[in-house]
């Protein structure tokens, strides 16, 4: 095994994610953002601004943009409030 066979050769199909499921799983971490009786601790908020700023990217700008200000909202609305 040679170190390009670990890479997508020209002409092969390459992975994308589907937006309908971004959507979705952006869509439950938002609610679980917003539920107070949802457990809301370092990891919960560490892992939520990891993986968020990723699935953001997969999306159009300017959804991604209205995402993230509610998802902002409801995590500073968590932690301040």
């Amino acid at each position: 095994m040679n170190q390009l066979s670990l890479f997508a050769q020209p002409g092969e199909p390459v992975w994308r994610p589907d937006p309908e499921r971004v959507r979705a799983r952006l869509d439950r971490i938002l609610a679980e953002a917003r539920d107070p009786a949802a457990p809301l601790d370092a990891a919960t908020l560490s892992l939520f601004r990891t993986i968020v700023p990723d699935m953001l990217r997969l999306l159009p700008e300017p959804e991604a943009a209205a995402r993230r200000a509610a998802l902002d909202d409801a995590l500073a609305a968590r932690v301040n409030g």
